[in-house]
């Protein structure tokens, strides 16, 4: 089973009219950190191990967790400085033990079919995104897919039905191995735009439950839409 990379030192400015003095992954769900819930869920789907990839208040998350979440290892990867999606992750795969990793943002839940997308990893051995079916990609921009391959992104902004990126990947763990990099940059837009073009990236599909609570419409919506796995946490 995969291990998973959790990326949650983000600040959450946009929700600072909801949430304030708290990292935005410990943002209350239901009388839960949206975290934990997360977490949980992970748990279920057979997922021993995470690193959580911490900056803002990271004192806040570690002291919550610990080292341990019931039967699943916490380890930390801690930003001295903001290092962007792509600085986080490649800071945090420092930390792999295995040769592929399951990684999410802090602030989204996705529930998809984690033992298909092993078996699919075992197949072919190439790096995956994990895309969501929906009706109005403005928000998120898309993904354009052929067949399942994935060949490029549409920015934010273009409307209408079509698979957006939901922040979630599974990675090989040397994936940065050979490219020069800064210590700070974005995962998006500065590594995977460019990389589509040059090598094989699978889509994972899924319709599963999707949301994001970047946002203070999303995470007012979140209070009742994930009330069920907050009560499972």
């Amino acid at each position: 089973m995969f291990e998973a990379i959790i990326l949650a030192g983000g600040h959450g400015n946009r929700l600072r009219s909801l949430v304030s003095g708290i990292p935005k992954p410990m943002a209350s769900i239901a009388g839960k950190p949206f975290l934990e819930i997360v977490l949980n869920h992970l748990l279920g789907k057979g997922i021993r191990r995470a690193i959580l990839s911490v900056g803002y208040l990271s004192e806040i998350i570690e002291s919550h967790f610990g080292n341990n979440f019931h039967s699943m290892k916490i380890d930390y990867a801690r930003e001295k400085v903001p290092l962007g999606t792509g600085g986080a992750l490649h800071f945090a795969m420092q930390q792999c033990r295995d040769s592929v990793a399951l990684v999410l943002n802090g602030d989204t839940f996705l529930d998809f079919n984690i033992n298909s997308a092993l078996s699919d990893w075992r197949e072919h051995r190439v790096p995956m995104i994990i895309g969501v079916q929906t009706q109005d990609t403005t928000r998120y921009g898309r993904l354009l897919v052929e067949g399942q391959r994935i060949t490029g992104f549409l920015e934010k902004g273009k409307g209408g039905p079509g698979i957006i990126n939901a922040g979630s990947y599974i990675f090989p763990s040397d994936i940065f191995f050979g490219h020069d990099l800064p210590e700070a940059f974005s995962l998006e837009q500065d590594f995977l735009t460019h990389e589509v073009a040059k090598k094989t990236f699978r889509l994972v599909s899924t319709n599963g439950p999707f949301i994001d609570i970047g946002v203070p419409e999303d995470y007012l919506l979140a209070q009742k839409y994930l009330l069920h796995y907050a009560q499972q946490s």
